[in-house]
C-alpha cells in the first residue's frame, strides 16, 4: 500500500505541523509510555505472575522515608504503587525522575528504568493562574506528559514569549488553557491547542507545580536541551514498560538504539511540538525491520493508530532509523 493512502487520517499535512518553539515533548518524559500513544487501548494489565519480581526504591522528591516497590508493568500501576507505599492519592503524582530529587527534565522516567535507578515522584504543589499576551506565533514551550493524563512543560526557549513570564517553571502542569481543563488530554493536543492561540491576544493558563524542598527553590531552568547526550540508568539491565503485555527485562540500549531514538525524539519535537522518548523507541523498534518506507508507514498505523503523523515526518523517522542502522550519525 502507498504512503499516501495510508494517511487517512491526516486531511492535511499542514494541519498537523507545530511549529517547534511553539510547544516545543515523553515520555515522561516524564519521558510519555506507548501505552499512552494509543490512547489507553490495548490489552488488560498481565495476571500478578507474569509481573517482573523485581524491587525498586522510592521517595517523594521533595522529601520522605524511603519505600520499595515491586509488580507493575506500566506508568499508571506504578503510580498506584508509590501512592500506596506512602499513603496518598495517584492522581497527586506528577511525574517520576531517576536517581535525583531535583526537577532534571533529562532524568525524566520513560517506558525504562535501569535496574538499580532509584525513582523520585514529584507531586503537585503550589496551583497558579497567569494571563499571557501571545505577542509571537511561537510560545517556545516544548511539552511532554507522564503516561497517565498530565501534560507538562518539559522546555522552555530562553527569549521566548513564554520566558518573559517568570511565574511559569520547566515541570509545570498544564491543567487548564482558557478556562478548558485539558487533564487527560495527550502532549501533542495540548501543543495544537497552544498553537492554535490566537497572535495578539491574551489567554491564561492554570498550572500546577511540583512540591519542592526548601533547598529546591532556585532560579528556574530552561529544562532539557534536545541535544543532550545524559543517560539514565547505571544497572546492567532495564525494565521495559509496554503498553500491551507483561514488563520485560531488557539489556541497556544499544548505540544504534540510543542515536535513533534521539533523532527521532527530536523529530517530534520539530513536526508535533512534543518530546516522548518512549514514543520515540516504540516507533524505532516498529521501523527497524522494515524494508520500505510504505511497509513502516502501515506498521506505525497498526502500532500507533490514534495519531495523525504527517507524511513527511514518517520518511524522515524512516530516513532516521536508516542512517542509525548505516553509523551516518
Amino acid at each position: 500500500m502507498p504512503l499516501g493512502p495510508w494517511r487517512k487520517k491526516n486531511k492535511s499535512t499542514k494541519e498537523q505541523l507545530v511549529d517547534n518553539e511553539e510547544v516545543g515533548g515523553g515520555h515522561a518524559g516524564a519521558g510519555s509510555l506507548a501505552k499512552s500513544a494509543v490512547n489507553g487501548a490495548g490489552l488488560p494489565p498481565p495476571p500478578a505472575n507474569l509481573r517482573p519480581k523485581l524491587v525498586f526504591h522510592t521517595q517523594l522528591a521533595h522529601g520522605s522515608p524511603t519505600g520499595r516497590i515491586e509488580g507493575f508493568s506500566n506508568v499508571k500501576e506504578l503510580y498506584s504503587k508509590i501512592a500506596e507505599a506512602f499513603n496518598i492519592s495517584p492522581p497527586e503524582i506528577m511525574f517520576c525522575t531517576l536517581n535525583t530529587h531535583k526537577i532534571d527534565m533529562d532524568k525524566l522516567l520513560g517506558g525504562q528504568i535501569g535496574l538499580e535507578d532509584f525513582i523520585f515522584a514529584h507531586i503537585k504543589g503550589i496551583k497558579k493562574e497567569v494571563e499571557i499576551f501571545k505577542s509571537e506565533e511561537a510560545l517556545g514551550l516544548t511539552i511532554t506528559d507522564n503516561g497517565a493524563g498530565y501534560a507538562f512543560i518539559k522546555r522552555i526557549k530562553e527569549g521566548s514569549v513564554v520566558d518573559g513570564v517568570k511565574v511559569i517553571s520547566v515541570g509545570d502542569h498544564v491543567e487548564c488553557i482558557n478556562g478548558h481543563n485539558i487533564v487527560g488530554t495527550r502532549h501533542y493536543e495540548v501543543a495544537r491547542m497552544l498553537k492554535e492561540l490566537p497572535k495578539d491576544k491574551s489567554f491564561t493558563l492554570k498550572l500546577v507545580e511540583p512540591m519542592k524542598a526548601f533547598e529546591m527553590l532556585e532560579p528556574r531552568s530552561k529544562g532539557a536541551k534536545p541535544a543532550s547526550d545524559n543517560k539514565i540508568g547505571t544497572g546492567r539491565g532495564t525494565l521495559r514498560l509496554r503498553s500491551k503485555g507483561p514488563a520485560t527485562v531488557e539489556d541497556e540500549p544499544t548505540e544504534f538504539e540510543e542515536k535513533a531514538v534521539k533523532k527521532v525524539d527530536d523529530l517530534l519535537e520539530s513536526y508535533m511540538g512534543i518530546r516522548d522518548t518512549e514514543l520515540a523507541a516504540t516507533m524505532v523498534e516498529v521501523g527497524r525491520d522494515k524494508k520500505n518506507p510504505d511497509e513502516f508507514a502501515m506498521a506505525l498505523d497498526e502500532t500507533l493508530g490514534d495519531f495523525a503523523f504527517p507524511d513527511e515526518f514518517v520518511f524522515d523517522v524512516w530516513g532516521a532509523i536508516g542512517d542509525a542502522k548505516q553509523g551516518r550519525f
